[in-house]
């Protein structure tokens, strides 16, 4: 085999292997010949016409994300960024349109992505925007899926991911979210203290009913106690005034004891010599007496008048019909 048909077998081999190629997954190559289109390869082991093809570029066909920050004003005159994810595809079908028909598809996407922001925050309040930010991803999908079909782009989502208005609007709502939860606290501190009050004059109420329906039973007690205590001192021959006497010295004398056994008391009672109580017996028995004996004169002094009225009383005939 002579020299030269090894050499032209080398270059042929050589020229073979220079037109085959791969295509990864997920990926669709661009292939030209004489600078026109001429097909879209595949994934998997390729061929192309040495010297005539050429691979003019690889369009990846996985999802892709693109955040964009879009600063706008609301109804109510605030400022704020909103951070729009866009996740979009190349679509199959439409790879040609893809590669050829869109020179730069990030910086398309992000012009529509301001311009559906724009054309929507200004007509919300800025708590509209947070409560509604649902409604502007889905603005933003159907207007970029009507614009990036066209050049072969499909958009899978729209998320508004993030709302952030200016710092000193983030303090005002904080503060007044503060100020509201405090005002509810109040209102809870309020009925809470609201309950306590009811409650401890209901306490109180039926502490004083209780200690008054006690004093009561004492007092009652206590007058029974004195009433068989008489009734016991007159079966012994002690009458009843004798008898309440001697009652009021023992209750003198126990007040004087129950005052000695508190060292700290305060309470001065008066009289309290040792002959208060033989005085006290004494006045008590003079005054008994004297009380008896003037009923008794009262009712001698009345007697007379009442007799007289009786006399008076008296019809003539009915006198001379008692004489027949």
């Amino acid at each position: 085999m002579s020299p030269f048909f090894l050499i032209i077998s080398f270059f042929t081999l050589l020229v073979i292997l220079s037109g085959i190629f791969t295509v990864r997954q997920q990926t669709a190559v661009i292939v030209e010949r004489f600078g026109k289109f001429h097909s879209v390869r595949t994934p998997g082991l390729q061929f192309k016409v040495p010297f005539l093809d050429r691979i003019v570029g690889r369009v990846s066909l996985k999802i892709q994300q693109l955040d964009v920050i879009v600063e706008t004003k609301t109804k109510d005159n605030v400022f704020v960024k909103l951070k729009v994810s866009v996740q979009f595809c190349v679509l199959v079908n439409s790879i040609f349109d893809a590669f050829y028909r869109l020179e730069n598809s990030h910086e398309q996407i992000t012009a529509y992505v301001f311009d559906t922001v724009r054309a929507e925050v200004p007509k919300m309040r800025l708590d509209d925007v947070f409560e509604r930010k649902d409604d502007i991803a889905v603005a933003i999908r159907r207007e970029l899926e009507e614009a990036m079909n066209t050049y072969g782009y499909g958009i899978v989502k729209a998320l508004v991911t993030d709302i952030d208005p200016d710092q000193a609007v983030k303090n005002a709502m904080n503060r007044i979210n503060a100020s509201e939860r405090l005002k509810i606290a109040a209102e809870y501190e309020g009925e809470a203290e609201r309950v306590r009050i009811v409650a401890k004059a209901k306490a109180e109420a039926e502490s004083k009913r209780l200690q008054g329906q006690g004093i009561a039973d004492q007092r009652r007690e206590i007058a029974r106690g004195l009433e068989e205590s008489v009734d016991m001192l007159n079966r012994v021959g002690i009458n009843s005034q004798e008898a309440s006497a001697l009652i009021v010295v023992t209750q003198h004398y126990d007040t004087l004891q129950s005052m000695a056994e508190k060292s700290n008391s305060n309470l001065i009672l008066l009289p309290n010599s040792p002959s208060s109580a033989s005085d006290m017996l004494t006045n008590m028995v003079t005054s008994f007496t004297a009380s008896q004996q003037i009923g008794e004169q009262m009712k001698l002094h009345n007697k007379p008048a009442a007799d007289k009225k009786e006399k008076i009383a008296l019809k003539p005939g009915d006198h001379s019909e008692h004489q027949h």
